[in-house]
């Protein structure tokens, strides 16, 4: 699909969900990768995330034109065009626009644990992704020296503090 096919799209979603013509540009933006869409409010142009497309479909894509078109007629007719306005989130709901995309996974992952810290005095450990200077910091149990540890084997699923 093209940017024309999109804009045709989105002015047939306009008039059909809306009764309101859509009267500006409607683009893929190959860069939206954790948002489905961005309405602009100085240009009114919508931008729609064609990984989006790609992975989810014309119906997935359907429901973010209408969340986007929620915003451009709104902001138009000068009501509540943000996500906490109450008349955002009626028109949402009268259309049948989704609130959140669907996640493409494309987000980075976290560090894993690299560092520890243990208490010499009482055994704590202080799991951290940095490494820090021991000698600035003391154990939050018992005030004890802090001892560095560098793990050979990377730590993922731990939680922060251990006890």
């Amino acid at each position: 699909m093209e940017d024309k096919q999109l804009q045709q799209w989105v002015e047939r979603v306009s008039l059909q969900y809306f009764k309101r013509p859509f009267l500006h540009r409607a683009t893929f933006n190959r860069r939206l990768r954790t948002t489905g869409g961005r309405y602009f409010m100085r240009s009114h142009n919508i931008d729609i995330s064609w990984h989006q497309y790609e992975a989810f479909g014309a119906e997935e894509v359907e429901k973010i034109i209408k969340h986007e078109l929620c915003h451009y007629h709104l902001h138009l007719q000068r009501k509540g065009y943000r996500h906490r306005d109450a008349d955002f989130k009626k028109l949402l709901a009268e259309v049948g626009g989704t609130r959140y995309c669907q996640s493409l996974g494309m987000r980075k992952r976290a560090a894993a644990y690299r560092y520890k810290l243990e208490c010499v005095s009482c055994g704590t450990a202080y799991l951290r992704k940095r490494r820090m200077d021991p000698r600035k910091y003391a154990c939050g149990k018992c005030r004890g020296k802090l001892r560095l540890v560098e793990l050979s084997s990377v730590c993922e699923n731990v939680t922060l503090t251990e006890q």
